[in-house]
């Protein structure tokens, strides 16, 4: 009681020290976290604590005072790193931003985080623009396959953060993990080289199927300028949802007071 006393009168000193143009971006805040909203998380999640839930959310609510854009992938990462260590969670995020393995270590555990806010994003498949750089080495398509799982030696798990309604009255966020199981699949798929591409070199896909024969999903070599893997139609209901978010989110006009 005498700690949130003591908080509360820092507040209000705070609060008494700021211009009247620094009040009304406080204000815009204070109203944002007045809007409805539904967080939700999966109770056998062992990464998304209520807290972490909770911190999360409240991240996601501020930006979208400032912003109609969603989250990016910077900005998720170092949300998601603070929300985890305010929380007790130690993470610590890699220093270089063109580290080609992990992107985040939480509690020893080497983690990459994706994001996914395309304008045709579908709730129920997972799209990875790119995963990974293929280089300028040999182009076939089992040497390829290999290299793809070579780097995910690299992991011990994947995650996507996926923006599903970017508002801009309503806003709904989801973190999703990708087995890395599931992606390992692919040393047993079936390899089809896109003969008819008039790109140089050819792209290919590496296709997995469950028994019935239904897509779990592809890797995609993208034979392009950018030589770069995609992994494309990633079925949700074959990964695990371990949060989302939703919001509602006030225009910053309206939310000044006058």
């Amino acid at each position: 009681m005498e700690m949130d006393q003591r908080r509360d009168e820092l507040l209000q000193k705070a609060l008494a020290t700021l211009t009247p143009s620094q009040i009304e971006w406080v204000w815009a805040v204070t109203r944002q976290f007045n809007q409805p909203f539904e967080f939700h998380r999966n109770e056998a999640s062992d990464l998304i604590t209520p807290s972490v839930l909770a911190r999360l959310g409240d991240s996601l609510r501020i930006h979208h005072s400032f912003s109609r854009q969603p989250l990016s992938k910077d900005r998720f990462e170092f949300a998601l790193e603070s929300a985890l260590n305010r929380s007790g969670l130690p993470a610590v995020l890699v220093a270089s931003r063109t580290n080609r393995g992990h992107d985040i270590t939480i509690n020893g555990v080497r983690v990459s985080l994706k994001t996914q806010a395309d304008a045709s994003i579908r709730p129920d498949l997972l799209h990875i623009s790119k995963f990974m750089e293929l280089g300028k080495g040999k182009w076939e398509l089992p040497l390829l396959r290999d290299m793809f799982l070579k780097h995910m030696e690299s992991y011990d798990r994947i995650f996507q953060f996926r923006c599903l309604l970017a508002g801009p009255a309503t806003y709904f966020y989801e973190l999703v993990e990708i087995p890395k199981a599931l992606l390992e699949e692919i040393g047993t798929g079936k390899l089809i080289t896109q003969k008819s591409s008039r790109q140089t070199p050819k792209p290919g896909y590496g296709n997995v199927s469950d028994s019935e024969g239904k897509l779990k999903f592809a890797l995609y070599f993208d034979g392009g300028t950018e030589r770069k893997l995609q992994i494309k139609k990633i079925r949700k209901e074959l990964c695990v949802v371990h949060a989302t978010w939703r919001f509602d989110s006030a225009p910053i006009e309206e939310s000044i007071p006058r």
